[in-house]
């Protein structure tokens, strides 16, 4: 006997808004109207080449919109738009960017996080290059499919960057979206439980015949108004018919996921110094979070372990190089989502060994004037920092008064 077809359970708060919905699309495009962020200095990718908000249907430069869907996709706005200026300043093009070396890629992305992004960013643009190269037609694909095929791409950015670049009536679910959705229905579950059912209800809320706009609109109104913490309810054209607003606590929601236990690890760093002045740096493999970038070599604590062996030996374990241990520069704690690092970092006098990339890409001497033009991870640009400010004392106390190096030199 053959099975029943599945369909989606029933929800009383989803099927009250879809009967809404041709009210609360008007009123959220009313408020937008008045208090959308709708200048070309807020969102610049949101204009045409001249400068005006599109018409309806008009196509925008899909380069823009997808570098800066890309990157908003972890961070806010007002701190991505410099990064996004000065992106487009440097690969204005699809064939830039799939031509540009990875290090340009990653220092352009330097200080973003995440630089998987940036490295997917540059993979995609090399596929669609190389389709429309042998198709001869054009590198944008126009279908959630299309999108969802490249390096890096959920359903939510696929379709805000075809609603935002092509006008197509694309429902999206970022971060923004799901706060507001949840607090609407006052779901008692945590989002990501519920994504098929908000799914519907995007879905169901989208205006078909002007997706850009409603889209904008409601991800600006989880921006400005239904924001995380304290709410501007009396300002959201939503409250109404918002069932969190009417249980009287709507910062209640959404409902988050019980806290989980994030692991801490302390980081012994060797800032290793040759009999020049020169500076060791490490080359990290490209898998992982921070893959590609540069570092100064180290590694995690054993139990028990005083810092200054743990340096030691994982100069020696990943390097191949045997140094002298010697005073603390800093010491710095950076949170990542998944775990806490606290860096133990100490400056290092060279011995032998010729450096070897045995747990890296490459490893490179460089003058310490020159690391800005390496890209590293956030919490390495301030031990740079530190290191200049060292060399800098130690230049003023006793000119050329650097850690003598054995060894043979470097190249």
């Amino acid at each position: 006997m053959a099975k029943a077809a599945q369909h989606p359970q029933a929800d009383p708060e989803l099927d009250r808004l879809t009967a809404q919905a041709p009210l609360l699309r008007q009123q959220l495009l009313d408020w937008w109207d008045v208090h959308g962020r709708r200048r070309i200095d807020q969102k610049p990718w949101m204009f045409t080449a001249e400068g005006r908000w599109p018409q309806s249907g008009e196509e925008l430069c899909c380069l823009s919109v997808w570098v800066a869907e890309v990157m908003l996709q972890q961070t806010q706005l007002p701190v991505m738009l410099p990064y996004w200026q000065r992106w487009l300043q440097a690969l204005p093009s699809l064939e830039a960017l799939q031509a540009a070396e990875e290090r340009q890629v990653l220092l352009l992305w330097q200080g973003l996080g995440y630089y998987a992004r940036a490295r997917r960013l540059q993979q995609g643009a090399r596929r669609l290059a190389g389709t429309a190269q042998r198709h001869g037609l054009s590198p944008w694909p126009r279908t959630l499919a299309g999108w969802m095929e490249l390096p890096g791409l959920g359903r939510s950015t696929a379709a805000s960057i075809l609603s935002s670049a092509f006008d197509r009536p694309e429902a999206i679910l970022d971060g923004n979206v799901r706060r507001v959705l949840a607090r609407l229905t006052a779901c008692p579950l945590p989002p990501a439980r519920q994504l098929a059912a908000f799914w519907r209800l995007s879905e169901a809320l989208l205006d078909p015949l002007r997706p850009r706009v409603f889209n904008q609109a409601l991800m600006d109104l989880g921006a400005t108004v239904c924001t995380p913490r304290q709410p501007s309810c009396s300002a959201c054209p939503w409250s109404a018919a918002c069932a969190a607003y009417a249980a009287g606590d709507p910062a209640r929601y959404p409902v988050k996921e019980a806290p989980r236990t994030v692991p801490f690890q302390v980081i012994g760093v060797g800032v290793v110094l040759d009999g020049a002045g020169r500076v060791l740096i490490d080359q990290r493999l490209e898998e992982g979070l921070l893959g590609g970038l540069w570092e100064f070599p180290g590694g995690k604590q054993e139990e028990g372990e005083a810092i200054t062996a743990t340096i030691a030996r994982e100069l020696a374990e990943e390097l191949a190089i045997r140094v002298e241990v010697g005073e603390e520069l800093i010491q710095l704690e950076h949170a990542y989502s998944h775990k806490r690092l606290r860096f133990v970092v100490h400056l290092c006098r060279w011995l032998a060994g010729e450096p070897q990339p045995l747990a890296c890409q490459q490893v490179r001497w460089v003058e310490p004037a020159d690391l800005d033009a390496y890209p590293f991870p956030a919490a390495n640009t301030r031990i740079i920092a530190a290191l200049r400010q060292w060399l800098e004392r130690a230049n003023d106390s006793s000119p050329g008064a650097l850690p003598a190096g054995g060894g043979a030199t470097a190249a």
